[in-house]
């Protein structure tokens, strides 16, 4: 029965000390130095870089992006991903000939949308002028791709 109460005491008192340990780990950390301040690469604009396919597979997108490079000024890498850059040039294209009327700023949000979708009722989009691309856009959208 001693050997018992032994073992206990020695597993409260290692724990007793990983708790403590672990209490200093924590403190050391919230003394640690900061860390270095961050530098800016000159002429490099910083972000996440998301990509909008909308519901376009990579070979569809690199259609798209190959036909923005001929007619849009899309100078990026046909990588089959709809970011920032592609998005730039297809708004100069909706900004042209369908109605968009926001910045190039390669956010294909609401107005951009609606744009796209005022170009792809060449394309088979009977929906809505939206600015929502579910799944009527996405299906012209595809058409579109697959045909220019």
């Amino acid at each position: 029965m001693r050997s018992n109460v032994m073992a206990r005491t020695l597993v409260s008192l290692a724990a007793a000390v990983g708790i403590a340990a672990g209490g200093l780990a924590t403190a050391g950390t919230s003394q640690a130095a900061s860390a270095p301040a961050s530098h800016p690469v000159a002429g490099l604009q910083t972000g996440v870089l998301a990509t909008h396919n909308f519901g376009l597979s990579s070979a569809q997108a690199k259609n798209v992006q190959r036909w923005l490079q001929t007619y849009w000024g899309y100078t990026d890498s046909i990588d089959g991903q709809l970011g920032t850059n592609s998005w730039k040039a297809f708004q100069r294209c909706l900004k042209e000939y369908w109605g968009y009327t926001g910045a190039i700023d390669g956010d294909p949000g609401t107005n951009t949308i609606k744009a796209l979708q005022r170009l792809l009722q060449n394309w088979g989009y009977t929906g809505a002028i939206d600015g929502d691309a579910g799944s009527g856009t996405q299906a012209a959208f595809k058409n579109f791709a697959n045909n220019i």
